[in-house]
């Protein structure tokens, strides 16, 4: 198991940037396949962004060229840099991690066993 902790969500005005990070606490985080959903009170959560343990990654199309996931393994610590940020993409904003995996099962949340408590990211327009 694995404890996650998000930061730096906050309210920014669209065109804007935000960088959200996630420490994972416990041990081999380097073995662990991270990934970023996201969910409004209308919406079942979805897929944002993952990398793999071996560093592959993977974004949703609406998120595609405007965000970028990337880990630290040395500070246990996965980061999802946000810029021209829209008001669609005001949500909450989870991380979550899974041991190992591969590049095709990434963007399934029931592939994960352990999920943070969350971020909000407010996006005004």
């Amino acid at each position: 198991q694995v404890q996650l902790v998000e930061s730096g969500g906050g309210l920014v005005q669209a065109g804007g940037s935000l960088r959200l990070s996630c420490a994972a606490s416990g041990r081999s985080f380097s073995r662990f396949g991270m990934g970023w959903f996201r969910q409004t009170p209308a919406e079942a959560r979805e897929f944002v962004a993952g990398i793999t343990w071996t560093g592959s990654t993977l974004y949703a199309d609406s998120v595609k060229d405007r965000f970028t996931i990337s880990r630290d393994n040395v500070k246990n610590t996965v980061y999802l840099q946000m810029n021209s940020l829209k008001s669609e993409d005001t949500a909450v904003y989870y991380c979550a991690a899974r041991v190992f995996g591969t590049i095709s099962t990434i963007r399934h949340p029931g592939e994960y066993d352990n999920w943070g408590q969350g971020t909000q990211v407010t996006v005004s327009s």
